[in-house]
């Protein structure tokens, strides 16, 4: 029996066990499930053919009438029944995610999208992108420019820009904000499928650094974030940018900057030396978000609030959030409950709107390749931005009609 080939199913065994459960206990078990389960949940049809490969390979050395290998190619066979209940799991996303924008802005909603403000919805995965490049390069239609400086933290304060090499007139800009739980992580690695979607559709995208742990705490991490919001609109004009069209968005420790920076905008507390600057956003998205407290803020009873929901009140900006239901890492139920926060907050006419999407199957860090469940997602936001761009447009000349009839 090929000892190599047992190891090589006993992995992936365990990996799509991973991807088909959410373990969250004990800790050591929760971590390795997770990064077992990244990959295989994303792309398990290349998970496939890497299992019929070595089965492949391993057959001369099987013995087709001894109970071990029929016991080997009946353990392939539900290694492959895992991967199809994965592989549906993603392509449940899409209906999911039209159901939260239909909930979120009402029936018909896409009637309202003016052209110029982006799509909205797709719902044509690129097959043959998902299946061949999961891993998003970004093509000469983005010219990305690296590690501009944007603060005085060095490298710790750098950002990417990447824009279409081909646009006319003023475009909207995407922050993203990596995740890494406050202590690992950079701004090249997550979320590239959703950057160069947008940047080819002419957003410009900032994929930014922010300070981490330990030598910096939540003040400095939110500091930051606003540092970047502030920077686009300083420079915005130098790069043929909109400063009244920025949307932040982040995925879990990213995700809970973005959504702290929009509910708590213009707080001279986070903004030193820069108060006078506008660090209020047209929308956010949160992606696997952390909404809880930060690590060790409750020993700290004078500190700041650092949870999302300490600040939802007050009418939220609109929001799309969207998690995995077995997201092992940030257990779906605190997305769930921040996200009804925010949806009985709104009650403003200028509130909201907020979409919540809560995936089948979805994993933390989901964002990282590009599969059919991200896909979906990304289908969402461009909805949700072109629906947001167009409801401030429409509030823009309503203003406008308003006052001229003073």
């Amino acid at each position: 029996m090929p000892v190599g080939y047992v190891i090589t199913l006993v992995i992936f065994g365990t990996g799509i066990l991973s991807a088909l459960l959410s373990v969250r206990r004990p800790r050591a078990l929760r971590w390795l499930s997770y990064r077992l389960a990244v990959s295989i949940n994303e792309i398990p049809f290349l998970i496939a053919l890497l299992l019929l490969a070595s089965t492949a390979l391993a057959l001369p050395d099987l013995d087709p009438g001894s109970a071990g290998s029929i016991l080997l190619l009946g353990l392939v066979v539900l290694e492959i029944a895992g991967l199809v209940v994965v592989l549906r799991r993603g392509l449940a996303a899409g209906p999911v995610v039209r159901k939260a924008l239909n909930d979120g802005l009402g029936s018909g909603w896409e009637k309202t999208i003016r052209p110029g403000d982006g799509q909205a919805m797709g719902w044509r995965p690129s097959i043959v992108r998902i299946l061949l490049f999961p891993i998003v390069l970004f093509g000469p239609a983005i010219k990305r420019e690296r590690n501009l400086s944007y603060g005085v933290a060095g490298r710790e304060n750098l950002l990417d820009l990447y824009r279409p090499r081909r646009r006319d007139g003023d475009g909207a800009v995407l922050i993203f904000m990596h995740g890494g739980g406050y202590h690992g992580g950079g701004k090249s690695r997550e979320s590239r499928a959703l950057i160069s979607r947008l940047t080819r559709r002419g957003w410009t995208c900032v994929s930014a650094n922010y300070r981490l742990r330990p030598e910096a705490g939540f003040t400095e991490h939110l500091v930051d974030m606003k540092r970047v919001i502030a920077w686009v609109r300083d420079h915005g004009h130098e790069y043929g940018l909109d400063p009244a069209k920025v949307f932040v968005a982040g995925s879990s420790a990213g995700g809970h900057l973005a959504a702290l920076a929009a509910l708590n905008p213009n707080d001279p507390e986070f903004q030193p030396e820069f108060g006078d600057a506008d660090t209020s956003i047209a929308g956010a998205i949160c992606l696997s978000g952390y909404f809880g407290a930060y690590y060790g803020s409750r020993d700290d009873p004078e500190g700041p609030a650092t949870s999302p929901f300490d600040y939802v009140d007050g009418g939220p900006p609109p929001f799309f959030v969207a998690h995995g239901g077995l997201d092992s890492q940030v257990p779906v139920e605190r997305a769930r409950g921040f996200a009804a926060a925010l949806k009985r907050a709104s009650t403003g006419p200028g509130d909201g709107p907020v979409i919540y999407a809560e995936l089948p199957g979805g994993h933390h860090s989901f964002d990282l390749f590009h599969s059919f469940r991200y896909e979906a997602v990304v289908d969402g936001i461009e909805g949700f931005t072109a629906a947001v761009l167009s409801r401030a447009a429409k509030d823009d000349r309503n203003r406008l009609s308003r006052s001229d009839a003073r």
